[in-house]
């Protein structure tokens, strides 16, 4: 392919940065709030921050859950704004509701009965009983507040992603910039005790994540009806929950590999860093550190990964294989390249970040040795976040399956399990190692990008591999 068909015009990059430039502010500052949360808990001691980083690990895979039951309903939602349809969208919003709450109950189900034995999963490798203690402690404070959150989060999903299909990124964005500034008052004032509020540490720190998750919630709810015009999907989108039992077959044999996918992956980080906890108590504050520095440099090229799924999915819905193709090239590049600018200034940034945080001076060292080699890595992740949603856009979600969290299950975990129960490896190198795991992973998702396999309007039920 010719170098100069790997760029796109002014025009190109001004429809791309419409759509991603809302999604990276909003999950930019969101992270940056959390990175703040996260310092402002670590002044309360290392265990605490440990503790609610345990459980904020099991919150993602709830996440994430939540993300992989909307992606299904989400690609038809994509398509059929793409073919004009309203009636089609509102359709997959009825799906959304029903499968994102029937997601929610269990979700809060099982950390409600099983909830302290997760967080002590990550408790047995070496160090102090007493601090272990602590940071159990700390986990269950959190996360019992934090389950009050997850009905908030689950309806605000909802309703932003369908947003988004539709164009519509400012409003969640704003939605999230409002929660942020919610989020981050309450964190000062109930971490802490200003302002007259009392100092309550941990669980203040939670309760300010729900008053925000609230706030974001209405923002988004109160819109969508209110402008009904801008949203014609909403209208009578409850007057019945009916969805056409074709639509319903459709999206569940597009839509389960996804979800199933999206719940895997999830665990599978979850267990990934059980793996590495075992190297020692350390390793969660460490991780925890290196983790948030990382998710807050990874916007820019998360927010393009996502644009790849939502103007793909358009031009996919649209009939236009040959302007698909392009434009998918043109995105996966720009996406590399922004996650290997961004992965060189964090690496760069690796010994001043973790001074921030009040912790032990060996926390503060391997955090940074860690977040190094997550900076160097950070081109693959770009690639195979922009690989997957791809595959995604055109409905190949068993490919996606297999491609993402089979690989985590088949191949990562089972290889960070032998690095540490098996060799005399420590943390950095375990690390690096499962790192480098990923060039399979990225071959793999190249060669299925390049032959095109995703290239299909599922809409209309046609394609075209090439």
């Amino acid at each position: 392919m010719r170098i100069k068909s790997l760029a796109g015009d002014r025009n190109f990059y001004k429809t791309v940065l419409r759509t991603a430039v809302p999604i990276m502010l909003q999950n930019g500052i969101t992270n940056f709030v959390s990175l703040l949360d996260n310092v402002m808990v670590g002044q309360t001691g290392t265990e605490q921050m440990s503790g609610t980083a345990v459980a904020n690990q099991l919150l993602f895979v709830f996440s994430l859950c939540i993300f992989g039951v909307l992606s299904g309903p989400g690609i038809f939602g994509a398509q059929f704004f793409g073919q004009g349809s309203s009636e089609g969208v509102r359709h997959t919003f009825r799906f959304k509701v029903i499968a994102g709450l029937a997601v929610m109950t269990a979700g809060i189900s099982v950390f409600l009965l099983f909830g302290t034995n997760l967080i002590s999963s990550y408790l047995t490798g070496n160090g102090d009983e007493g601090d272990k203690a602590l940071i159990l402690a700390a986990g269950q404070d959190y996360l019992r507040i934090m389950l009050i959150g997850l009905v908030p989060f689950t309806v605000t999903q909802i309703y932003a992603s369908t947003l988004r299909e539709t164009n519509h990124t400012v409003l969640p964005m704003v939605a999230g910039l409002a929660a942020v500034a919610v989020n981050l008052f309450l964190n000062w004032a109930l971490i802490f005790g200003k302002l007259g509020f009392p100092a309550m540490g941990v669980r203040g720190a939670a309760v300010a994540t729900v008053v925000s998750r609230f706030a974001e919630c209405a923002i988004v709810v109160i819109w969508t009806h209110a402008n009904k015009g801008k949203n014609p999907f909403i209208s009578g989108a409850y007057r019945s929950l009916a969805i056409p039992g074709t639509l319903v077959k459709r999206i569940l044999i597009s839509g389960l590999p996804l979800a199933v996918n999206e719940g895997l992956w999830s665990a599978g980080m979850a267990v990934l860093n059980l793996c590495y906890s075992q190297c020692g108590i350390e390793v969660v504050a460490a991780t925890n550190i290196s983790s948030t520095i990382f998710n807050l440099f990874s916007v820019i090229f998360i927010a393009l990964g996502n644009s790849v799924g939502i103007i793909v999915g358009q031009i996919l819905g649209s009939g236009d294989m040959e302007k698909a193709k392009e434009t998918d090239t043109r995105l996966i590049v720009f996406t590399v390249a922004a996650g290997t600018l961004t992965g060189a200034i964090m690496a760069a940034c690796s010994g001043i970040f973790p001074s921030f945080y009040n912790t032990d001076q060996s926390v503060r060292e391997l955090a940074g040795s860690l977040i190094v080699i997550s900076g160097m890595f950070m081109p693959f992740a770009a690639f195979m976040h922009a690989a997957y949603f791809t595959l995604r856009s055109g409905g190949r979600t068993l490919i996606t399956f297999l491609f993402d969290s089979a690989y985590v299950w088949a191949v990562t975990i089972p290889f960070a399990a032998v690095l540490v129960n098996f060799t005399e490896l420590d943390i950095i190198p375990v690390y690096f190692l499962c790192q480098l795991a990923d060039i399979i992973k990225v071959t793999t998702g190249f060669i299925l990008v390049k032959k095109g396999v995703w290239l299909r309007d599922i809409v209309s039920g046609t394609e075209k591999a090439s």
